[in-house]
């Protein structure tokens, strides 16, 4: 809320505006100020400057790079989409594959993806720390993928003996916008998981929500064999 003024600040107000000699006085001040700490003033002017520049630049830079990225790596999808993993990691000789992808454009969307792409392939070759440290430093927006990316991530941690590690993977993809086409899959994934670790009430509860969510699933027929198994093993 505004307070009112005052009659005395009203005519310190007025006698300024009438008073020619004190204006001129006060720019001088303003004028002496300027000459005086010119070069401070310069000097953070340049470096504002500076900043911006570096900042349109890095953009600019990225979007380039990241075109250039992209067109390069089409012949390296091309290859893996007919499992030539070697020349979609390595190249052709005439094309670059993904791994000279994520060296050359690093922080373009072009080698996120191809952070995912190498992954997948490592986790088929059985590489799976390389396929982690790969995976894992993808990200998406798109809820199909990323969880694919979860659930990967979720194979090569059950390999490498990282239960927990996998279970946290593979509860993340099955929560990650639940569709009836993946998540029973990745449900199945974190059962698997919870009876290696000795949780046999968490996966039953897992197999129980394919069960009871998504019985036109692939997987329900196994999933209830699977739990009456557990069942029959935690009443004993």
């Amino acid at each position: 809320m505004a307070t009112k003024r005052s009659k005395k600040q009203a005519q310190h107000e007025n006698d300024l505006l009438e008073n020619p000699a004190e204006i001129a006085e006060r720019l001088g001040r303003g004028e002496a100020f300027l000459k005086q700490n010119s070069k401070i003033l310069g000097g953070v002017l340049a470096a504002a400057i500076i900043l911006i520049g570096g900042i349109l630049f890095f953009q600019i830079n990225n979007q380039n790079q990241n075109e250039n990225a992209q067109e390069e790596m089409f012949q390296a999808v091309y290859f893996y989409e007919q499992d030539s993993v070697d020349y979609a990691l390595n190249g052709d000789g005439i094309n670059p594959g993904f791994l000279s992808i994520v060296e050359d454009y690093p922080r373009t969307d072009a080698a996120n993806l191809a952070h995912f792409y190498i992954g997948s392939i490592y986790l088929s070759e059985r590489n799976f720390s390389d396929a982690l440290t790969h995976l894992e430093q993808f990200s998406s927006d798109d809820f199909l993928v990323q969880a694919k990316a979860y659930s990967l991530i979720g194979d090569a941690n059950l390999e490498l003996g990282n239960t927990a590690e996998a279970i946290s993977s593979y509860r993340k993809a099955a929560n990650y916008n639940e569709n009836k086409y993946f998540t029973p899959k990745y449900l199945s994934k974190l059962a698997i998981a919870y009876e290696k670790a000795g949780q046999i009430e968490e996966a039953i509860e897992a197999y129980q929500t394919i069960e009871d969510e998504y019985f036109e699933s692939f997987e329900f027929a196994a999933a209830r064999k699977h739990k009456a198994r557990l069942e029959g093993l935690a009443s004993n």
